[in-house]
């Protein structure tokens, strides 16, 4: 994987990674909770119970995948998971903190996701939220929703169709 024209770099994560992994979570929450009358305490219980909920989740389901720390100048700027399955790459997580958001790394690692399963002739797929913005950048790729799937839409992107 490259990405290289965003400057993007990736490591395998480790245990060490997991408050950094914990805090891009949040991150995806923030604004949600902003409509909560819970107090800093609660929230951060919550965040960190639905973090330990949704790691546990994707490393029962995805055994096989990738599980990366993007890295933009030397900085942690989010993460990456991904399976490579037989007939599709399937993108379990991709976030970027929010100062990353909006900069274009998230098109052009899209962009090499899907010209890296294109070369093997496979698709790319995604579960994403229906209210999620990234939507947008995901239909523009080419992705289109396969199924609904009640909260989140599974997004694929065919192999042939770049």
């Amino acid at each position: 994987m490259r990405a290289a024209g965003a400057g993007l770099t990736f490591r395998p994560i480790t245990d060490d990674d997991l408050p950094f992994l914990a805090g891009v979570y949040a991150s995806t929450r923030a604004e949600e909770l902003t409509l909560t009358s819970w107090t800093e305490a609660q929230k951060a219980a919550f965040l960190d119970m639905q973090f330990q909920a949704q790691h546990a989740h994707y490393r029962k389901y995805y055994p096989n995948a990738d599980w990366l720390v993007t890295m933009h100048a030397g900085s942690d700027v989010g993460r990456l998971y991904i399976e490579r399955w037989p007939g599709e790459h399937r993108i379990i997580d991709i976030t970027f903190l929010p100062a990353f958001r909006g900069k274009g790394l998230g098109s052009a690692l899209l962009a090499d996701l899907i010209d890296e399963a294109g070369a093997v002739g496979k698709a790319v797929s995604i579960h994403v939220e229906k209210h999620n913005p990234a939507m947008r950048l995901y239909l523009r790729l080419g992705f289109t929703v396969a199924e609904d799937k009640g909260v989140y839409d599974l997004m694929v992107r065919p192999a042939s169709s770049f």
